[in-house]
């Protein structure tokens, strides 16, 4: 998840993005519209208007061709919602704001018009646009696929200014594709955290994690524990707008709050939990996890918040444990080696003692209804205390003491979400060996399947890997400005939205695909 906190390397005294966003010196791109989707654009006829895929990022993965106009934005085109599809009106009305067009909540489509309905019982997701006669009609399996539907109309028209004649079918290959920002190390302001989330909405992307617990901040207000909040931080009205904007973007914000490690701002006001030696040597950022003054504070903590995220998931974080980094943990920390004898028995180690740790946290969220996910160090091979079977592992990295390789965690039946620091991590002034994340090694390199380094895991395996997603994370937090990390992930994200939309091998060069991206927005 995190640089190793062994890490004391300086920044560079400048440190601009890798890869700004396009258009870039390194080449401008193209004007001309390019064809997105796998399927070959068919020959036009005279009367038709060209036959190419709508231009979106992600690329449309399914398009046939048809003769006929096409369809291009009118003074008098509305967005419809087909009677009895209400629920479609904040996807409708949004894409009239944008278009600066009418919109009607319940009426039949005209000549000209964009038609959104409901047609239940394809893939979660999945959207079909259809181009004929002379209007657009978006179908989805759900509210997200018409949401997606939108997207590519609002794309392809900045794109090209008109969408061919024809019929897109379009899903996404992974379930969770998405953005992890570290606001606890680096303060971002509610207005750019919007911002960032109505670019991820565009680009089909539908989870947006949010680290705001470490070392250096505890970055949300907090009722429960005001004296651990940071001086720069989020109010929770600005939370609960960031919230309402990404559930309109069917986006989903995931709180993470790590623990038993990364604790170091609960820590400052609490000097009494932190873990210390055999020698009374401070653990960074380490509570004492058998001390129940540690779990008291953290369950506060997670009750407290579990009303301000009501999605689904939450991550309970787990990774880089100090106790756990050393040579002989029982020997360094004697105190958690006792606690672990004594609640699981003769053969307990400190691994049981931190796996309980999280399961007990989990736990506490069950009641909530919190499907909960924990990074791949943070679950222990062997041990008398196993980790709930449920847990979702966010895989990250395979450098930590005792690293696991991604196949043990899939052969047992985990399902895992690739954060491959190798390709995913965009560290903040690029400490120990981290270099900023390029669009063009994502786009080429990764897919979903290269959990750990450069080499993909078996296929079989392909449906226990969830998603992806890109990870940006403050090690040095004044390395970048807001502004410069916006650029600087603008066409990783592209990257990471395409190969989790479709990971097979893209249609489009490198280049093709940063002018399509140039060109969309």
């Amino acid at each position: 998840m995190l640089v190793p906190l062994i890490a004391t390397a300086v920044p560079p005294a400048s440190s601009a993005p890798a890869e700004p966003a396009a258009p870039s010196t390194e080449a401008a791109p193209s004007t001309k519209a390019a064809p997105t989707g796998k399927a070959a654009p068919a020959k036009p006829s005279p009367e038709a208007g060209p036959t190419e895929p709508p231009s979106a990022v992600p690329s449309v993965r399914d398009y046939d061709a048809a003769t006929g106009p096409g369809w291009q934005l009118q003074r008098s085109t509305r967005v419809v919602v087909a009677p009895g599809d209400s629920e479609l009106a904040d996807e409708g009305e949004l894409l009239a704001r944008e278009m600066k067009r009418g919109f009607s909540s319940a009426g039949s489509g005209r000549a000209g018009d964009i038609e959104l309905a409901l047609a239940p019982g394809g893939a979660p997701e999945s959207y079909t646009l259809t181009v004929r006669d002379g209007r657009v009609r978006v179908t989805g399996a759900d509210e997200a696929g018409v949401f997606y539907g939108t997207r590519t109309v609002k794309q392809a028209l900045r794109a090209d200014g008109r969408l061919s004649e024809g019929v897109v079918r379009d899903k996404p290959a992974k379930p969770q594709r998405g953005l992890m920002l570290d606001t606890a190390r680096k303060h971002y302001t509610a207005g750019w955290i919007e911002d960032t989330v109505r670019e991820m909405g565009d680009l089909k992307l539908n989870q947006l994690v949010l680290h705001f617990s470490d070392d250096q901040g505890f970055r949300i207000a907090s009722d429960s524990h005001p004296e651990i909040v940071s001086e720069q931080h989020l109010t929770k009205a600005e939370v609960r707008r960031i919230v309402k904007l990404a559930r309109s973007r069917h986006i989903e914000v995931i709180p993470e709050i790590d623990s038993p490690g990364h604790l170091g701002a609960v820590m400052r006001a609490h000097p009494d939990l932190q873990l210390r030696d055999v020698n009374g040597v401070a653990a960074p950022g380490a509570v004492d996890i058998s001390d129940p003054a540690s779990a008291r504070i953290v369950d506060d903590l997670l009750k407290e918040y579990a009303g301000l995220f009501p999605g689904r998931h939450w991550h309970l974080g787990g990774d880089e444990y100090q106790a756990l980094m050393k040579r002989d943990p029982e020997a360094s920390y004697p105190q958690l080696a006792r606690a672990a004898v004594r609640e699981h028995g003769p053969g307990a180690r400190i691994q049981d003692l931190a796996t309980s740790w999280l399961n007990d946290r989990a736990a506490t969220l069950r009641p909530h209804g919190r499907h909960l996910k924990s990074w791949n160090d943070g679950l222990h091979a062997g041990g008398v205390v196993k980790a709930d079977q449920d847990r979702e592992v966010e895989y990250w990295t395979g450098k930590e003491i005792g690293a696991r390789q991604p196949t043990e965690y899939l052969s047992e039946g985990r399902k895992l979400v690739n954060a491959n620091d190798e390709y995913l991590y965009y560290v903040l002034g690029e400490p120990n060996t981290f270099t900023y994340p390029t669009g063009r090694r994502i786009y080429e390199s990764w897919t979903p399947l290269v959990l750990r380094g450069t080499d993909p895991v078996p296929a079989r395996y392909a449906d226990q890997v969830l998603g992806g997603r890109l990870a940006v994370w403050g090690d040095f937090p004044n390395a970048q400005t807001q502004a410069e990390v916006a650029r600087g992930i603008h066409l990783p994200l592209r990257a990471l939205a395409q190969k989790t939309w479709d990971p097979d091998k893209p249609a489009l060069d490198w280049e093709g695909f940063k002018a399509l991206a140039g060109r969309t927005g």
